[in-house]
């Protein structure tokens, strides 16, 4: 028996592991929803790595193999790169890296060691493998996208060194083409526009795509900030992800220079129509260098592969971008698995080891790899807090029921979702089609920004009419321009450029929320339900039940459906 384990926080944010069982994706979870502290910054997986254990029914001798998302090769082959790149602009990292090589190989040994023994696995009797970060990125996508012929493209704030990386998936093989280096890096670039905008860097990057399409792109000039040329990009340092010495604030990645250029950055949570353009402009440079870049980098590639194209990297978590590349004319099919930022790259260097030595990877079909709680374990929490709850025959329908009526329901069902997305295991759900619903649930149920947009979760069998396409959407990964005739129907979740980022259900991936939405389609004649994660603002999605029930009574919600067990703020 193969057992492989991916482990990883090797750059301080969204620890996470899973586990392969010859080959097979078994668990998969991010710390972060373990000890409810989102991110987990500067913590070790080492509850996800007994989570995926126990899951799998491995004892820690059992695991044959560890793989860690760093490798001391990409670290080398790219140091004098970086060195030569920063020796003017940023000397004092520049001498950092120079000097500092060994002792950060001895920093990841040390997490990957601490990590380990805190899950009772002696790291001195396990093998490790260390896994490129942007091959680890490249795997979780190309190996379990199911195809064997793919071009691959990775993008994120930087791995070793690599931010973008452009490759080739060939009978499970993965040939890098192309690689640009931090401190050239599209990622930190819109990490330092998410920060002049007042979001939280690794956090707040997909609220600048949502506030984007509220702004004029023509508006804003950010020419001086980034510049492609010859199939590479340049970041002008004099703006991004600045210096101690020329940062605007010391708690913040843009500099002086920025705020002279854009002017003072945004505060609170309005949407102020400056701030806006600053957004789209954003966005819109964003596409264009990676349309650029694509074209040069993988043309030949796309075109032999017939335009399938994995993506992954936290990068790849922009949806509109990833429309903009599914309606390129080089681009047929796009594949992102749900989790495919940092959190993910643990996975990723499993499946790369796993596929390295020639075990068969099933492609990832559906992403319930976490935490599953049964009615006897709901019902004992349910007893302890002395909280009363009635015990249905049919949750679905009862939930069908719920929406039909025009109320937000929490949904709390089977195994949790792995990645960032909700996917109607730990989700609030609402009825599209009643006008307020997507304000309320902002204002207060989730206590976020007025302008946030929200999601559906749409049957397959009526997919391809509500979406206007026919490619596969199970992750919330792409977004679609949705059809007049639907716009109408359901405006609760179309964004405010006539988009929206569907998860697409099948019977197959998930039964009971596949019923649910078949039985609201019963009742409303719409196969469509607006679908967010169960979490407030600032939170990690919900794991297990009790952290149902804190959210639940923390906010405006009146219906937790937990189970088969279901909690009401107003008892009839």
């Amino acid at each position: 028996m193969s057992v492989i384990l991916g482990i990883g926080t090797p750059f301080l944010h969204d620890p996470a592991a899973a586990i392969l069982v010859d080959g097979e994706v078994k668990a998969a979870v991010e710390e972060e929803r373990l000890i409810r502290d989102k991110h987990a910054v500067r913590k070790l997986p080492t509850r996800a790595i007994q989570f995926c254990l126990e899951t799998a029914g491995v004892k820690p001798e059992d695991v044959t193999t560890v793989a860690f998302p760093w490798s001391r090769v990409a670290y080398r082959r790219h140091r004098w790169g970086y060195i030569l790149r920063c020796l003017l602009a940023r000397p004092s990292r520049a001498w950092r890296v120079l000097w500092g090589a060994a002792a950060e190989e001895r920093r990841q040994r040390k997490k990957v060691a601490d990590s380990l023994r805190s899950a009772g696995i002696d790291p001195d009797r396990t093998e490790l493998r260390f896994v490129e970060h942007h091959l680890a990125h490249a795997s979780s996508a190309y190996h379990l996208s199911g195809w064997d012929d793919a071009a691959i493209l990775t993008i994120d704030g930087s791995g070793e060194f690599t931010s973008t990386m452009f490759a080739d998936g060939q009978a499970g093989k993965i040939t890098i083409l192309h690689e640009v280096c931090n401190p050239d890096s599209l990622g930190f670039f819109y990490s330092t526009i998410t920060d002049f905008l007042g979001f939280a860097r690794d956090d707040g990057e997909w609220k600048v795509m949502g506030m984007a399409p509220f702004g004029d792109p023509g508006k804003v000039d950010l020419s001086p900030l980034v510049s492609v040329k010859n199939g590479t990009f340049r970041i002008n340092d004099a703006y991004v992800w600045a210096t101690r010495s020329r940062r605007a604030r010391p708690d913040k990645v843009y500099s002086r220079a920025l705020v002279e250029l854009l002017g003072p950055p945004r505060e609170g949570d309005d949407l102020v129509q400056s701030y806006a353009d600053i957004a789209a402009a954003t966005q819109k440079t964003y596409e264009d260098v990676l349309l650029q870049l694509l074209e040069h980098h993988l043309k030949g590639t796309l075109e032999r592969t017939k335009g399938r194209l994995c993506l992954a990297g936290g990068c790849a978590l922009n949806v509109a971008a990833n429309r903009k590349l599914l309606e390129h004319p080089l681009v047929n099919e796009v594949y992102i698995q749900p989790a495919a930022n940092d959190a993910g790259a643990p996975l990723g260097a499993a499946t790369y080891v796993a596929a390295e030595r020639g075990e068969t990877v099933p492609a990832m079909t559906h992403a319930y790899y976490g935490p599953e709680y049964s009615d006897d374990a709901i019902a004992a929490e349910l007893e302890q807090l002395r909280i009363p709850s009635e015990k249905v025959d049919d949750a679905a329908e009862l939930g069908a029921r719920l929406l039909h009526e025009g109320n937000a329901v929490a949904w709390f069902q089977g195994r949790m979702e792995w990645g960032p997305r909700a996917l109607g295991n730990r989700s609030i759900i609402g009825n599209p089609t009643v006008k307020g619903t997507a304000d309320d649930i902002n204002e207060r149920i989730k206590f976020r920004e007025p302008w946030r947009p929200f999601c559906p979760s749409i049957l397959a069998e009526h997919a391809a009419d509500v979406l206007g396409s026919d490619h596969p959407a199970p992750f919330m990964t792409l977004a679609f321009e949705i059809p007049k005739k639907w716009t109408d129907k359901v405006p609760e979740i179309v964004h405010v450029d006539g988009t929206a980022r569907p998860q697409v259900v099948t019977k197959e991936a998930n039964p009971l929320y596949h019923r649910l939405i078949s039985s609201f389609a019963e009742k409303s004649g719409v196969p469509v339900v607006l679908n967010t994660s169960l979490n407030r603002r600032g939170e990690p999605m919900v794991c297990a039940p009790k952290d149902a029930i804190a959210m639940f009574f923390g906010c405006g919600l009146e219906h937790l459906v937990m189970g088969r067990h279901w909690i009401r703020k107003r008892q009839p």
